[in-house]
Protein backbone atom coordinates (compact mmCIF):
# COMPACT_ATOMS: atom_id res chain seq x y z
CA UNK A 1 0.00 0.00 0.00
CA UNK A 2 1.30 3.29 -0.71
CA UNK A 3 2.19 5.78 2.02
CA UNK A 4 -0.39 8.50 0.06
CA UNK A 5 -3.16 5.78 0.73
CA UNK A 6 -1.77 4.91 3.77
CA UNK A 7 -2.36 8.60 4.69
CA UNK A 8 -5.35 9.23 3.52
CA UNK A 9 -6.93 6.36 5.86
CA UNK A 10 -5.79 7.48 8.68
CA UNK A 11 -6.73 11.04 8.23
CA UNK A 12 -10.22 9.43 6.92
CA UNK A 13 -10.49 7.41 10.00
CA UNK A 14 -8.56 10.09 12.77
CA UNK A 15 -11.60 12.89 10.99
CA UNK A 16 -14.29 10.16 11.94
CA UNK A 17 -13.60 9.54 15.58
CA UNK A 18 -12.98 13.98 16.11
CA UNK A 19 -16.67 14.03 13.94
CA UNK A 20 -18.16 11.52 16.28
CA UNK A 21 -16.18 13.13 19.15
CA UNK A 22 -17.88 16.05 18.56
CA UNK A 23 -21.67 14.72 18.39
CA UNK A 24 -21.31 13.31 21.81
CA UNK A 25 -19.77 16.62 22.73
CA UNK A 26 -22.29 18.35 21.66
CA UNK A 27 -25.34 16.36 22.91
CA UNK A 28 -23.05 16.85 26.42
CA UNK A 29 -23.35 20.58 25.74
CA UNK A 30 -27.21 20.74 24.80
CA UNK A 31 -27.76 18.92 28.18
CA UNK A 32 -26.10 21.45 30.20
CA UNK A 33 -27.35 24.40 28.67
CA UNK A 34 -30.50 23.37 29.30
CA UNK A 35 -29.90 22.56 32.77
CA UNK A 36 -29.94 26.42 34.00
CA UNK A 37 -27.23 26.39 36.20
CA UNK A 38 -24.90 29.36 35.39
CA UNK A 39 -21.85 27.00 35.81
CA UNK A 40 -23.14 24.54 33.70
CA UNK A 41 -24.17 27.10 30.40
CA UNK A 42 -20.44 28.17 30.78
CA UNK A 43 -19.46 25.01 30.59
CA UNK A 44 -22.09 24.05 28.07
CA UNK A 45 -20.91 27.09 25.70
CA UNK A 46 -17.60 26.22 25.88
CA UNK A 47 -18.21 22.95 25.19
CA UNK A 48 -19.59 24.12 21.71
CA UNK A 49 -16.88 26.59 20.81
CA UNK A 50 -14.01 24.27 21.51
CA UNK A 51 -15.21 21.43 18.66
CA UNK A 52 -16.08 24.24 16.34
CA UNK A 53 -12.55 25.50 17.11
CA UNK A 54 -11.33 22.02 16.25
CA UNK A 55 -13.66 21.47 13.37
CA UNK A 56 -11.69 24.64 12.04
CA UNK A 57 -8.30 23.23 12.82
CA UNK A 58 -9.32 20.03 11.23
CA UNK A 59 -10.71 21.66 7.83
CA UNK A 60 -7.74 23.46 7.65
CA UNK A 61 -5.23 20.72 7.95
CA UNK A 62 -6.96 18.74 5.10
CA UNK A 63 -7.11 21.56 3.01
CA UNK A 64 -3.68 22.31 3.57
CA UNK A 65 -2.66 18.51 2.74
CA UNK A 66 -4.90 18.42 -0.53
CA UNK A 67 -3.21 21.66 -1.31
CA UNK A 68 0.45 20.41 -1.10
CA UNK A 69 -0.45 16.86 -2.51
CA UNK A 70 -1.97 18.74 -5.69
CA UNK A 71 1.45 20.95 -6.03
CA UNK A 72 3.91 17.25 -5.56
CA UNK A 73 1.83 15.57 -7.90
CA UNK A 74 2.10 18.54 -10.43
CA UNK A 75 5.64 18.61 -10.04
CA UNK A 76 6.13 14.81 -10.36
CA UNK A 77 3.93 15.08 -13.52
CA UNK A 78 6.70 17.50 -14.90
CA UNK A 79 9.41 15.53 -13.41
CA UNK A 80 10.67 18.13 -11.00
CA UNK A 81 10.81 16.68 -7.92
CA UNK A 82 13.94 16.59 -5.81
CA UNK A 83 16.33 13.72 -6.62
CA UNK A 84 18.87 14.09 -3.76
CA UNK A 85 18.16 10.58 -1.27
CA UNK A 86 18.49 11.39 2.11
CA UNK A 87 19.47 8.28 3.79
CA UNK A 88 18.12 7.12 7.24
CA UNK A 89 19.85 6.17 10.30
CA UNK A 90 18.62 3.03 11.62
CA UNK A 91 16.61 4.80 14.48
CA UNK A 92 14.32 6.58 10.75
CA UNK A 93 15.79 9.88 11.27
CA UNK A 94 17.59 11.24 8.26
CA UNK A 95 21.50 11.26 7.90
CA UNK A 96 22.83 15.12 8.56
CA UNK A 97 25.26 14.49 6.02
CA UNK A 98 23.13 13.75 3.32
CA UNK A 99 20.53 16.50 4.74
CA UNK A 100 23.06 19.26 4.48
CA UNK A 101 24.18 18.22 1.43
CA UNK A 102 20.76 18.18 -0.35
CA UNK A 103 19.61 21.98 0.92
CA UNK A 104 21.99 24.25 -0.65
CA UNK A 105 20.62 23.65 -4.45
CA UNK A 106 17.26 24.08 -3.17
CA UNK A 107 17.56 27.37 -1.05
CA UNK A 108 20.23 28.77 -4.36
CA UNK A 109 16.90 27.92 -6.32
CA UNK A 110 14.41 29.59 -4.23
CA UNK A 111 17.12 32.39 -3.21
CA UNK A 112 16.91 33.18 -7.33
CA UNK A 113 13.41 32.40 -8.22
CA UNK A 114 11.66 33.58 -4.88
CA UNK A 115 8.15 33.93 -6.36
CA UNK A 116 8.41 30.64 -7.97
CA UNK A 117 6.07 28.01 -6.42
CA UNK A 118 7.75 25.18 -7.68
CA UNK A 119 10.89 26.06 -6.01
CA UNK A 120 9.25 26.81 -2.60
CA UNK A 121 7.93 23.12 -3.33
CA UNK A 122 10.78 21.70 -4.13
CA UNK A 123 12.51 23.15 -0.98
CA UNK A 124 9.81 21.92 1.63
CA UNK A 125 9.76 18.63 0.10
CA UNK A 126 13.72 18.58 1.32
CA UNK A 127 12.76 19.85 4.15
CA UNK A 128 10.50 17.16 5.37
CA UNK A 129 12.76 14.62 3.83
CA UNK A 130 15.19 15.81 6.17
CA UNK A 131 12.96 15.68 8.88
CA UNK A 132 12.29 19.24 9.73
CA UNK A 133 8.85 19.96 9.12
CA UNK A 134 8.37 23.06 10.94
CA UNK A 135 10.36 24.37 7.92
CA UNK A 136 8.98 22.34 5.41
CA UNK A 137 5.58 23.31 6.22
CA UNK A 138 6.39 26.90 6.03
CA UNK A 139 8.03 26.47 2.07
CA UNK A 140 5.18 24.35 1.50
CA UNK A 141 2.33 26.93 2.42
CA UNK A 142 4.73 29.92 0.76
CA UNK A 143 4.61 27.59 -2.63
CA UNK A 144 0.65 27.60 -2.14
CA UNK A 145 0.44 31.29 -1.96
CA UNK A 146 2.63 31.99 -4.95
CA UNK A 147 1.21 29.23 -6.76
CA UNK A 148 -2.64 31.01 -6.17
CA UNK A 149 -0.98 34.01 -7.43
CA UNK A 150 0.31 32.14 -10.87
CA UNK A 151 -3.75 30.91 -10.95
CA UNK A 152 -4.61 34.34 -10.55
CA UNK A 153 -2.40 36.17 -12.89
Amino acid sequence: MKARTRAIIGVSIMSAVLVLYFVFVGIRAVALLGSGDAIAIVMGVAMLVLPLIGAWALLREILFGSQATRLADRLEAENALPEEPVSARPSGRPDRADADAAFPKYRDAVEAQPESWRAWMRLGIVYDACGDRKRARSAIRQAIAFERQDLRA
